[in-house]
Parts: structure tokens; sequence; C-alpha cells
């Protein structure tokens, strides 16, 4: 099979890229979808936070708040909030003309707000992941006779992930001719890409043969080249009936030479099966590492 190659920067895609706009403000969108939840909701209340600051600094300058303490930034603040919020308990109202603009410019911002947080917060619930976990290492070793790569990933989810697709790449530094230094990709065929139904554990094998971009190499020839696998899996989630990935990048240093991996599957007396994810990690050596 004919390798394809590409020149590539960050493989691991959570570095920066030189030249690249890296702030959180330059795409605040995606990294507000992609953010934890932790993150969103501090940020979120921070916002909000802010915002009734600058509103009440205003009430407090005007002092346009009738039943309110005269002086007390507190009542303006927890003003500002009731009126970004919609509460309108009827304490405390605004009387002149400064604070009854203010108020409606908060008012606008407090509807803006809350449609444009509700908006994201649909977008987060709604955006498809797949728990997909994968060994801490990748082998190399024995399998059915053939010197092999192995990868194993296991669907932590109770449903199944239908048509999925493994796809194993090999990155690697290499000189060209004219002397550049560049990333290239190497397509790693696996003797089974393709899972009808993707359920519990799922293992890849690359056989390493003639023709492979693995035939020949060392732990030493491919830290020459600051090698890395790069493993990634897509498929259709059959509860939400959205495509999912998952993609994971091993280093050199989780690459184990001559191993092969710990039996993890159950068979239970009813007939059903199940994963064993005490030992999912461990690897059992077949000969010395090389």
């Amino acid at each position: 099979m004919a390798k394809r190659t590409m020149p590539v920067g960050s493989l691991r895609g959570d570095g920066p890229i030189h030249g690249a706009p890296t702030g959180v403000f330059e795409d605040l969108y995606h990294y507000l979808v992609t953010c934890s939840w932790p993150a969103l909701i501090g940020l979120i209340a921070a916002a909000f936070t802010v915002a009734n600051l600058l509103f009440a600094t205003g009430y407090y300058f005007d002092q346009g708040i009738e039943n309110a303490h005269s002086g007390s930034f507190a009542d303006m603040f927890f003003f500002s909030v009731q009126t970004m919020a919609t509460i309108g308990y009827g304490k405390m109202e605004p009387v002149t003309m400064f604070s009854n603009i203010l108020v409606s410019i908060e008012a606008l911002t407090g509807l803006l707000a809350l449609a444009l947080i509700t908006g994201l917060v649909f977008a987060k619930f709604s955006r498809p992941t797949a728990r997909v976990r994968f060994t801490r290492y990748v082998v190399v070793g024995p399998r059915d006779g053939v010197h092999s790569l192995m990868i194993r990933a296991a669907n932590l989810r109770a449903n199944r992930i239908v048509e999925a697709d493994m796809h194993v790449v090999l990155a690697r530094q290499e000189v060209t001719a004219e002397g550049d230094s560049i990333r290239r990709l190497y397509d790693l065929p696996i003797t089974r890409s393709r899972s009808a139904m993707f359920a519990l554990s799922w293992t890849a094998v690359h056989q390493i043969v003639e023709g492979s971009p693995l035939f020949g190499q060392t732990r030493e020839s491919m830290a020459n080249c600051a090698a890395e696998i790069i493993v990634s899996i897509i498929g259709l989630d059959e509860t939400f009936s959205q495509t999912v990935h998952a993609r994971h990048t091993y280093e050199l240093d989780e690459i184990v030479w001559g191993a092969r991996f710990a039996d993890v599957l159950v068979l239970h007396p009813d007939g059903s099966r199940s994963v064993d994810y005490t030992r999912f990690d461990e690897v059992e050596m077949l000969t010395p590492a090389k």
C-alpha cells in the first residue's frame, strides 16, 4: 500500500502554532464551548459580577434610586442584580432620568446576556462526545506469528459506537533533499480498521512487514526522528445518532517493545462479557526490551 505523507506542525493539538492567534478572545465562542464546565460557570459568574459592579457604580454616583440607603454601594449593587435578572421586588426604583436610562440599558444587557448564555449552554450540552479510553502504552510484539504494533481502546459508555473507523498514523521528523526539516505523517494500515459495533474493547494491529513505515525501526532510530504514534476513532453514537470521535498520541516512551497486552475480557456465567479496567493498562513482557 502506498504511503501518504503530509508536512504538519503541532500534532498533539495542545501547543501554540507560531504566527497564529492564541488568545482566548481570538475565538471566544470556541473556547467557551470546549472549556470545562467549572471554567464556564466561573467565567459567567465573573462577567455577571463585573457587569453589576459597573452599573452599580453609575447608580452610586447618581444617587437616583429611591429607598436605597444614602451612600450604600451594596444597595446599588443588589438593585443592579435585581434589574439585570428582571426580578424587581418593588422596594427600590429609579427616580432620576439618568438612573432610568441606565436601568433601560441594563435591562437590555440582561436580556441579551440571557439569550447568549442559554444558546451557549445548549450548544455545550448537545455537543457530541465519545468516552473512549486508550491504553497508557502501545506494544510491539508478535501477533498471529507476525511482528506487530498493537493499540487497545475501550468504549466506556454502556451504548455502542456503530460503523467505527480507526486510523493509525506515524509522525516523524525528516529532512528533505533541499535540507528542510519537516514533520511527515505515514499511514499505518491495521488489519481491521472498521468495527460495525464498537462496544467493549478494540485492539488495532499493524503488521510490521516489508513496506511498513516501521519495518526495520528500533527504539533508537525512532528517537532520532522524534517519532509519535497518533490514533483516532470516529463513528456514530447509536443513542444520539451523532458522529463522535476520539484521538490520542503516543510518544516514544509510551511504546513498549517485546510485549503484549494483558487479557482484560471477562466472560460471566450468564454468557455476558465485560472489561476488567483494573488491568486495562497492564502489559506483559515477552522478551527483554530492545
